[in-house]
């Protein structure tokens, strides 16, 4: 379990094929991070819930399954990722519950400055978009962020959150371009929700 406050930028620097179709990708990461984990340890990412396979003083290495790789993106080649140690009981929740599971990918349609901060524009499938809501919470490549607008569309629905510029500077998001495409993990909250009613619409 994660908060989407992210603690560290890392970045993968070699990506190994497995046999069965996944890989094995080693990620270096700040010294105060790397200080903290352990050989088991679950680690978010961007977005994706991890576990650490081998822990060094200047990197570490998970194991990516073929499945994770196909539901995902951009694990499976070079570049910087969002990293967040799990939750331990205790600690303070700053952001909102996630998972690690991610729901689907976004494609980024905006990101323009606003002077003070940033507007990201996102457009996912409409089978993700309905649990999508304003001022509801969303994970971004493993940001937790807040919802500010939500507009359906039969292409799609795209939703806009604001970006302040801690959340610029010490993330990922700061690189993206229209085009690129993130991770989404939506409110778990909003998908038990789902799940509820969608068991009242059944006849008995």
């Amino acid at each position: 379990m994660f908060s989407g406050l992210v603690e560290a930028r890392g970045r993968i620097e070699r990506v190994d094929p497995l046999a069965d179709g996944g890989i094995r990708a080693t990620i270096a990461a700040p010294a105060a991070l790397l200080a903290a984990a352990r050989i088991g340890d679950s680690i978010c990412c961007s977005g994706v819930c991890l576990t650490a396979v081998a822990v060094d003083a200047a990197s570490f290495a998970v194991e990516i399954s073929r499945e994770s790789l196909s539901r995902t993106t951009g694990l499976d080649r070079e570049g910087d990722v969002n990293l967040e140690l799990s939750l331990r009981l205790g600690d303070r929740l700053g952001g909102h519950l996630v998972f690690g599971h991610v729901d689907g990918v976004g494609e980024v349609v905006r990101f323009e400055s606003l002077g003070a901060s940033w507007e990201l524009v996102i457009r996912v499938a409409r089978e993700l978009g309905r649990f999508i809501a304003v001022k509801g919470s969303v994970t971004v490549d493993g940001v937790s962020l807040t919802v500010n607008r939500v507009a359906d569309s039969p292409a799609g629905c795209e939703f806009s959150i604001n970006i302040i510029p801690h959340t610029f500077d010490v993330t990922t998001l700061r690189g993206r371009r229209a085009g690129d495409r993130v991770n989404i993990e939506v409110d778990m909250i909003a998908r038990y929700v789902e799940r509820m009613l969608a068991e009242r619409s059944v006849p008995d």
